[in-house]
C-alpha cells in the first residue's frame, strides 16, 4: 500500500519532516512511503527545471496520485500558505479532480516555518481545502498524542509541524520527530483500514 508524501523543501526543513513522516509510514506493517517533490517555480517563463531533480525523490507525476492510498502534503510556510511551486502543482490536478482519483483517500498535511508564530496552522490549514475539494478524508493528530501537550516546538493538532529559526539553524526536535512518526502512522493505518485491512 503506497502512501505519497508530497512535498516542497528549498532549504531541506520540510524534506527532513516528510523523511520522519516516512518513518512512522514505514512502521505500519503493509504500508509503503513514496516520496515526491515538485520543481521551483520561476518569474522568468522560459525557465524549465530538469526533468530529474539533482537530488532527492523524483517530480510528482498525476499517475503518483492515482497509486496511492493516501496523501500526505508538506510546505514551507509562505506568509501563512503553501509555496508557490507545491500551490502550481496542485492547481494543475484538475483531471484528477474530475475523475475523482483522490476521493474517500485519507490525507494529512505538515508545514516548516521560521517562527513559533510564522503561521503554521493557517499553512496547514489553507493546503487542507485543495485536499477537501478532492473529497479527502482529513487526518490530523489527535491530543491522545501525550507531544501535543506538551511541545515547545513544533506540532498541532491540523498536521506536523517544525520551527527552523528565523536562520534555519534549528534541528528537528524530539517532539516534531515524535509527531511527526505519529502522523505518518496513523496516516497509513486510517488508509488501511479504509480498504478493509486488518493489522
Amino acid at each position: 500500500m503506497n502512501i505519497l508524501i508530497l512535498y516542497y523543501s528549498r532549504g531541506g526543513a520540510t524534506r527532513e519532516l516528510a523523511d520522519a513522516i516516512a518513518l512512522g509510514v514505514e512502521r505500519v506493517p503493509g504500508a509503503v512511503a513514496r516520496l515526491r517533490t515538485v520543481p521551483p517555480v520561476s518569474p522568468v517563463c522560459e525557465a524549465t527545471a530538469p526533468a530529474i531533480p539533482d537530488d532527492g525523490p523524483p517530480y510528482v507525476e498525476l499517475s503518483d496520485l492515482a497509486d496511492c492510498a493516501a496523501l500526505a502534503l508538506g510546505s514551507p510556510t509562505r506568509f501563512g500558505n503553501m509555496a508557490a511551486p507545491l500551490k502550481h502543482f496542485i492547481d494543475g490536478t484538475t483531471s484528477a479532480w474530475l475523475a475523482g482519483t483522490l476521493t474517500g483517500k485519507p490525507a494529512a498535511v505538515f508545514t516548516s516555518t521560521g517562527s513559533m508564530h510564522g503561521g503554521q496552522e493557517s499553512t496547514l490549514l489553507s493546503m487542507s481545502l485543495p485536499l477537501m475539494h478532492h473529497g479527502m478524508l482529513m487526518v490530523g493528530l489527535p491530543y491522545s498524542e501525550p507531544a501535543l501537550m506538551s511541545t515547545q516546538t513544533g506540532g498541532t493538532p491540523y498536521g506536523a509541524s517544525r520551527v527552523v529559526g528565523v536562520d534555519g539553524s534549528r534541528t528537528l526536535s524530539a517532539d516534531e520527530k515524535l509527531l511527526a512518526q505519529a502522523l505518518g502512522a496513523r496516516l497509513a493505518r486510517t488508509a488501511q483500514a479504509l480498504q478493509g485491512v486488518r493489522p
